[in-house]
């Protein structure tokens, strides 16, 4: 089988060097005005430090591919044309894009970088991957909406052209992504094709008859309303096996506003699970399926990919708006002082509690003997959003990318995530 590439989100700079030491082969990065995400954390990526980034993901080995997918205005198609050059002299592996109005200047400026039409474009046969090729792309990344099988036949009446599949993720309950209800909610301040959607899918919503102003109904009967729009998210990783022998050359996964943690773990699963299918395609994929139940999730589905074009109807998420992730991410290791590793905690734990610790090449349970404050006084409790100082039982081999969270997936997320993905 042939080895496909696995591709990650870099929301900032720092998740894009995490995600390739965990395992990418590349990234997807925007910037705020011609990407469908806008970041608001981190050292994010901007007009000017766009080359820096690209070029820290290339040092690094993998390729860097530049979002350029909003829908655009007028005023959009001239304020690209004016970035053109910073955009031409960062030297992207290839443009994600949609607009063909965006997709000419582009090839105007940038004649010999590869383009890869999103799936903001709903590709769903392969005529119209035909057509992208046409028009000089070099990869289509097809519409979610897609099964397997129908994936399989664009491969096969197309074998020239690399194709891209989401293997992981939120997803939208739009069609590939393209939705106006952000616009309506928000009176047009969060537009959702311009990279700031409000996410009003997520919502708990109640019914209210208009003769009865204020009599709100539950459609479904809990104290929490019901998420009525809200599904599941993908996880493919049971079926990396098929989507390989569809002839998939991309597996990507979504999450450019998802937190440092997630874009690490899960792409260290993805990665581990993709070599283990390639050394024995009958492996199991159980252990990297619970690999990603510790991660944030609305629960698991396969979304339209097992099917003849229909969505499950066990793939939405009635009852919870926000993922809830199996472990609880505990802190980042900064640096190493003598026997003591400086640490920036992101939940609190206890002295001499058991902790799961994760790096690009290990795994393992280890326990915290110690902790300080930087003044030196030995502490009980590591407390949220401090730098401090502990010691483990065992250490890692290299700690500069280095990942604490707890051990064990918590109770209610393994069957919540477990229903629609078996």
């Amino acid at each position: 089988m042939k080895r496909p590439e696995l591709l990650m989100p870099a929301g900032n700079v720092e998740k894009l060097k995490y995600a390739i030491k965990y395992g990418a082969d590349a990234v997807y990065l925007g910037v705020v005005d011609f990407s469908l995400r806008a970041m608001r954390k981190g050292e994010l990526i901007t007009m000017e430090n766009l080359k820096t980034a690209i070029e820290t993901a290339q040092n690094l080995g993998a390729k860097a591919y530049l979002t350029l997918n909003i829908f655009g205005f007028n005023n959009d198609i001239k304020a690209l044309e004016a970035s053109m050059e910073q955009i031409s002299d960062s030297k992207p592996d290839a443009l994600i894009i949609s607009d063909p109005g965006i997709m000419r200047i582009t090839k105007k400026y940038m004649p010999n970088t590869p383009l890869h039409v999103s799936t903001q474009a709903n590709i769903l046969n392969y005529e119209a991957v035909k057509f992208w090729q046409d028009m000089g792309a070099t990869r289509c990344i097809l519409a979610r909406e897609l099964p397997i099988k129908d994936v399989a036949e664009i491969k096969k009446q197309v074998p020239d052209m690399e194709l891209e599949c989401f293997i992981h993720g939120a997803q939208c309950v739009s069609f590939s992504g393209r939705c106006l209800l952000s616009d309506y909610m928000t009176n047009g301040e969060r537009k959702a094709n311009s990279g700031n959607c409000s996410q009003p899918c997520r919502w708990s919503y109640k019914l209210l008859e208009e003769t009865r102003p204020n009599e709100y109904q539950e459609i479904v009967q809990d104290d929490k309303g019901t998420h009525i729009l809200s599904t599941k998210d993908l996880c493919l990783v049971k079926h990396l096996k098929e989507m390989i022998e569809a002839g998939i050359d991309s597996f990507k996964v979504e999450g450019r506003t998802k937190s440092l943690y997630y874009v690490s773990a899960v792409a260290k699963a993805y990665r581990e699970a993709i070599d283990k299918v390639l050394e024995n395609p009958n492996a199991d994929m159980q252990p990297y399926f619970e690999e990603l139940l510790k991660v944030g999730n609305r629960g698991y589905t396969t979304g339209f990919y097992l099917g003849n074009g229909e969505y499950p109807s066990e793939g939405y998420s009635y009852d919870i708006s926000k993922g809830l992730a199996g472990a609880d991410f505990l802190c980042e290791i900064h640096a190493k002082e003598g026997d003591y590793y400086r640490i920036i905690t992101k939940n609190k734990f206890f002295k001499n509690e058991d902790i799961e610790l994760i790096t690009p090449s290990e795994k393992f349970v280890t326990q915290v003997t110690e902790i300080k404050d930087l003044k030196g006084e030995e502490q009980e409790l590591a407390n949220t959003n401090h730098e401090l100082l502990v010691k483990f039982t065992k250490e890692p081999k290299d700690y500069e990318y280095a990942l604490i969270r707890t051990v064990g997936i918590k109770n209610g997320v393994n069957e919540t995530a477990r229903c629609a993905c078996s």
